[in-house]
């Protein structure tokens, strides 16, 4: 039987190539119609240091960067000793023969990468020769990786095709060594292109092109890992007639310059990680005061304080929800998958528009990394939500209501103060209680006007459900499927819009016996939100730094839908 899913990590020192092989298997597979997704992840010195990335190829969509390693490519002696245990049985090690030497194990053979690279006339050529080897493990078309060099490498340059034809040289050096070794791991199936245009990002820029699809203005940020991606990508994106990207000195002069820009009637944004987040609190506090729109990403990391900052966790949701001291909760958007981050882009804003105050789009350093292919998004199709600003006169007071009103724009008619201590109609400070009364109660009741957001569900009648939130959609998908697979009676709910819930998903979760969330924190953040609201929510935790396995996350579920089975409930 033909493979239908091949996992192939590549590991050593950062700036040998190791990141440059996997995205560049990644990219040829996918212009022939396969589905594709990496991971990555590295050590935060900004040079050298232990980094591996993964791409999984399958003919079907990839839920999960993969359990076990079909090939590990091992480019020195450290990443062949820290990674040949997640090889599977079946699976082959190549490793660098100019860095270190192995006894036949029968698992595994050398290649020198850099000298076979240096013979072709193309020193850089290394991570071409180790596509050459993979595509003969796994019986890939030559043609389908040459075809992928010519498109990649022709620029318009006067050397284009002498690099072009030293990239397919070393691509053939490293098939005709694969062939000597006499591995094989069966052909892979051929590709089943998916009937919709397929667009290759990482979830950073799908983020920031569902952002653009949603009129941003002002992209205002510090450089912080993992979300500097996002800023580097608006520098060279969004400027234009009337838009604007700066690089703050600091999260807080971020956070307020976008205050301010959303204030002037701009749509903006601002994107960062755990510890900027922290530093904006005040400024997400005045915006939420003045009710001032704005969008701001957090893409989260391993925390508290400086903590990993270059591995993947979901702990700052809490945060997000309560970043200011005082009564405060803001809305919240975390996308799951790549595409989803494109569409949280766009919502975000639309959200901030509507409700007139700071939205939280909680993505995460899995989703900021990982590059996977998509269809690529209908903008045409797309609602897009703008301000509804003061067009009157100018008695208007915009705070003398109960419920959100027209906001003024500085320069227009109405009285435009925005105030960070309580206010009276216009928004000047006042002390009076019934006041601070009326606009609490106008603050927390526009959430209400937020209750649009979609879920999915599956198997609702059954009593115990699993519900993931974030990057750990995928991996807890392909643990429920196959669950369900083996006849378990287990529900499946999921949404992107953490706060406010989208109608209805509450209520049916109230109905269940056991909700069971995976998570990466410690404290079970989301199983406690959802405690507040009267479910009966218990996390999966892990906090290693990596996403969950899918064997983990069956073992894990199994274990605590048995003890439910022991009360009672039949799953």
């Amino acid at each position: 039987m033909k493979k239908t899913d091949f996992v192939v990590r590549f590991a050593g020192e950062g700036g040998t190539g190791v990141v440059t092989s996997a995205e560049g298997f990644a990219q040829a597979n996918a212009q022939v119609g396969y589905h594709v997704q990496t991971f990555s992840t590295f050590p935060s010195q900004i040079r050298g240091g232990p980094v591996w990335t993964q791409t999984r190829i399958s003919t079907e969509l990839v839920l999960s960067s993969g359990d076990e390693l079909d090939v590990l490519v091992a480019f020195d002696e450290y990443a062949y000793e820290n990674h040949k245990d997640e090889v599977s049985d079946s699976g082959v090690i190549i490793y660098n023969a100019e860095e270190f030497e192995l006894e036949s194990d029968g698992k595994s053979f050398g290649m020198r990468f850099d000298e076979l690279a240096r013979s072709t006339g193309n020193a850089r050529a290394a991570n071409m020769v180790v596509m050459g080897a993979l595509a003969y493990l796994v019986e890939i078309d030559q043609q389908i990786l040459e075809d992928f060099v010519t498109k990649r490498f022709t620029r318009g340059r006067p050397n284009d095709q002498q690099i072009i034809e030293s990239n397919h040289q070393a691509l053939s050096l490293g098939r005709v060594e694969a062939e000597k070794s006499g591995f094989s791991l069966g052909e892979l199936e051929e590709s089943n292109p998916p009937q919709v245009e397929q667009v290759l990002i990482n979830g950073n820029v799908a983020l920031g092109l569902g952002a653009l699809a949603a009129g941003v203005d002002v992209y205002i940020g510090y450089p912080i890992s993992p979300a500097t991606s996002l800023l580097i990508w608006m520098e060279n994106n969004l400027p234009g007639p009337g838009k604007f990207v700066h690089q703050a000195t600091s999260e807080i002069e971020s956070i307020t310059s976008i205050v301010g820009a959303g204030y002037a009637g701009k749509k903006a944004m601002t994107g960062t990680a755990g510890p900027g987040f922290s530093l904006m609190g005040e400024g997400l506090g005045l915006a939420w005061m003045a009710e001032i729109p704005l969008v701001v990403a957090d893409i989260q990391r391993g925390g508290p304080s400086t903590g990993l900052p270059t591995k993947t966790e979901q702990s700052d949701l809490l945060t997000a929800l309560y970043p200011g001291h005082g009564d405060i909760r803001l809305p919240v958007i975390a996308p799951g998958t790549v595409e989803e981050c494109f569409y949280a882009g766009l919502y975000a804003f639309n959200w901030a528009e509507r409700y007139q105050g700071p939205v939280i789009l909680l993505s995460e350093h899995m989703l900021s990394e990982r590059n996977q292919n998509i269809p690529r998004p209908d903008v045409s199709a797309l609602m897009v939500e703008d301000r509804d600003t003061y067009r009157g006169t100018n008695g208007y007071h915009r705070y003398e209501s109960w419920e959100r009103s027209p906001m003024p724009i500085p320069g227009g008619p109405g009285s435009y103060v925005a105030n960070g201590s309580e206010h009276d109609g216009m928004g000047d400070t006042t002390h009076r209680p019934e006041r601070h009364i009326q606009m609490t109660t106008r603050r927390f009741s526009k959430l209400d006007l937020l209750s649009d957001g979609t879920y999915e569900s599956e198997k609702t009648d059954a009593s115990v459900a699993v519900m993931p939130w974030g990057g750990s959609k995928g991996p807890a998908l392909g643990a429920w499927r196959e669950l369900t697979a083996a006849g378990a009676e287990l529900g499946w709910y999921y949404t992107m819009f953490l706060n406010p819930l989208p109608d209805g998903l509450v209520e049916e979760l109230k109905e269940k016996e056991l909700v069971i969330v995976p998570e990466l924190n410690y404290m079970g953040q989301f199983s406690s939100h959802l405690r507040s609201l009267g479910i009966n929510a218990e996390s999966i935790t892990q906090y290693t730094g990596l996403p969950f396995k899918e064997r983990d996350l069956v073992e894990s579920i199994s274990q605590k839908a048995n003890i439910q089975q022991k009360e009672g409930v039949t799953v």
